[in-house]
């Protein structure tokens, strides 16, 4: 297919979203401009692009507009997060004579918005979920603006209803410059089945299927699947037909979302749907169901965004087969979700499955974007093909340096609640997954010390025990019994990360260093260095609160002094555009306060200290 009005297209944003627009304009004969922030000068996305501008900031709209001028750009394609929703966005672009791959301005504060889109929806008679008010608990208080999750939480009582309302509004005020808050009755057990549509200039609206995105943890999609498994026929027609019909009403152009809230049977529902929102733009989880239809939706956009008719019919739209994205997140999922950053020492991708990802070695991962690294996505001839696809190809995904999610959604991936399509949008937030078991990880550790012991000249302080002679002892490390057994797939070096195997233990990688070892089995990662006691009798005894990740402390509560319970709030950290509350270990006074709001903290620093009586 060609293209008749674009021929240099920008990218409005960053890492692999930015990778996946170039594939697909590069491979249209579409010349390619990125931009960047200073610290963005050596990102990926700017190194694929034919061109590089750098900005102030993604979020600068002047700038962006600018630096698109400045390119020769005929279009811009805003990806997903930062200002693809953002009509001022959308109407700055129009006024300087250039075209947005996406909906108009006009669509975009129709749709774009919950509040907006809810009343648009309500007038269409397609079904909504109920104001949620002071008479009935729980409820959802929710941005109007963005999404992601961020700006979102679950209330129980009226006793939580302001701090709720209050994280809320700062969350989304950060995330998307807008803290209007819808307040909606809360499903317990709710499924997320959303429906992709695509519209042109033409009159033509089509959907390309449906998508389960159930399995969330506080708002935030960590896999999703296509299409929404276990749904009754006519409920997946009349989602289709209602997401058609909304886009329809509003003269939709381009690739868009709507998403519902399903209350299934099968959990305990009624079996009806409502109307959650528009997303005005390509969806993180979009891999999938170009999976399903074998469609490019980037290549979709940018024929609508030239002016074109698409090219095919809701006739010639067919779904084959399943398939499951997994988010491959910079977060300490089994320590509390806590946000991480650092230097990604190597990286390991499945060599076979689909991954969008904007991650090489030696890059540094900050708390300054959103921590999505990647998405592995999987495709088989039916759901649990594609399940245990997901699996395998997660045990073969490795980051090492920094702590990913990749362990936690193995885990959610290989359960029998997601295997029998029983997660619901919550399940996440009250079940824990129990995640590996170190021992894996120090059997194989143990594989990779025993091969150096063999390559290295004989010693009798050898971690294998001191001896003049006779057999070896047991292998000990940074104070840890590497022991293992078994057949092995031994390394093919010692040098670097290794990919070895145990038979009964599983495959895995590790890296020596001088004060640590890391492996990553099952795709969890283990850092087994010397454990430091002092440091762990002193954050069991003394009270301290540390600073879990480097950040913003956004919100100071207590001061020297003040007397805590157990568990009380004593202030808010802000990373990733997400938030993070720090309570007291123990009950007592506050002695020190190490930081005021506004302040920029490293990982471990000192916040607080809470004396006990």
């Amino acid at each position: 297919m060609t293209l008749t009005h674009i021929h240099t297209l920008l990218v409005a944003n960053r890492g692999e979203i930015a990778l996946r627009v170039f594939r697909t304009a590069s491979r249209l004969g579409v010349t390619t401009v990125a931009i960047h922030t200073a610290a963005d000068e050596e990102a990926p996305h700017v190194h694929a692009a034919d061109e590089a501008i750098e900005v102030p900031s993604y979020l600068d709209v002047d700038a962006v507009v600018a630096a698109a001028r400045h390119a020769g750009a005929d279009a811009v394609h805003p990806g997903y997060g930062f200002l693809s929703e953002r009509a001022p966005f959308a109407r700055a672009l129009a006024e300087a004579g250039i075209r947005l791959v996406g909906p108009t301005a006009d669509v975009m504060d129709s749709m774009g918005r919950k509040d907006a889109a809810r009343e648009l929806a309500v007038a269409a008679s397609v079904p909504v979920v109920p104001r949620g008010d002071d008479s009935g608990f729980p409820v959802l208080v929710k941005a109007a603006a963005g999404g992601g999750g961020k700006g979102m939480r679950v209330v129980r009582s009226a006793d939580e209803m302001d701090e709720a309302v209050a994280a809320a509004k700062r969350e989304a005020l950060a995330a998307f410059g807008d803290d209007t808050m819808l307040v909606e009755r809360y499903v317990e057990r709710g499924r997320h089945v959303e429906v992709q549509v695509m519209g042109d200039e033409h009159g033509t609206v089509l959907h390309l299927g449906d998508r389960d995105c159930s399995a969330q943890r506080r708002h935030q999609k960590v896999l999703e699947e296509a299409p929404a498994p276990n749904l009754p026929d006519a409920t997946r027609d009349a989602m289709r037909t209602a997401a058609v019909d909304l886009a329809s009403h509003v003269g939709y152009t381009g690739a868009g979302t709507v998403e519902f809230l399903l209350d299934p049977v099968e959990l305990g529902g009624s079996g009806e749907f409502y109307f959650l929102e528009m997303n005005t733009r390509l969806q993180v989880e979009h891999p999938v169901t170009e999976e399903v239809t074998g469609l490019d939706l980037v290549e979709l956009q940018l024929l609508v965004a030239d002016g074109q008719a698409l090219p095919l019919g809701q006739d010639d739209v067919r779904l084959r087969g399943h398939a499951i994205e997994a988010r491959i997140y910079a977060e300490d999922a089994f320590g509390g979700f806590l946000p991480q950053a650092g230097t990604a020492t190597d990286v390991v991708w499945p060599t076979w499955a689909r991954v969008d990802h904007a991650l090489e070695p030696g890059q540094v991962v900050s708390t300054a974007y959103d921590p999505m690294l990647g998405k592995v996505i999987v495709h088989a001839e039916d759901r649990e093909a594609a399940r245990q696809r997901l699996v395998d190809a997660l045990d073969r995904t490795a980051v090492l340096g920094l702590t990913t999610n990749t362990g936690y959604v193995r885990a959610l991936a290989a359960s029998e609640a997601f295997r029998d399509g029983l997660v619901d949008t919550a399940w996440l937030d009250r079940t824990t997954l129990e995640p590996p078991d170190e021992s894996g990880a120090r059997a194989l550790a143990g594989v990779v010390l025993r091969t150096v012991l063999e390559q290295a000249p004989a010693d009798p302080w050898q971690p294998d025990s001191f001896r003049l002679g006779g057999p070896r002892g047991p292998l000990v490390e940074h104070g840890r019994d590497l022991h293992f057994e078994g057949w092995i797939a031994p390394p093919r070096g010692t040098d670097g990360t290794q990919h070895l195997g145990i038979l009964g233990t599983a495959d895995g990688y590790v890296r020596r260093g001088p004060r640590a070892t890391e492996v990553v089995v099952q795709g969890h990662r283990f850092v087994l260095d010397r454990p430091d006691p002092s440091r762990r009798a002193v954050g069991a005894a003394g009270g301290e609160v540390e600073a879990p990740m480097p950040g913003t402390l956004l919100d100071v509560r207590v001061a020297v002094g003040d007397e805590v319970a157990e568990g009380a709030v004593l202030g808010v950290m802000e990373a990733m555009k997400m938030e993070h509350t720090l309570r007291a270990p123990v009950a007592g006074t506050v002695t020190s306060v190490g930081a005021a709001a506004g302040a920029t903290v490293a990982l471990g620093a000192v916040l607080f200290h809470v004396e006990q009586p």
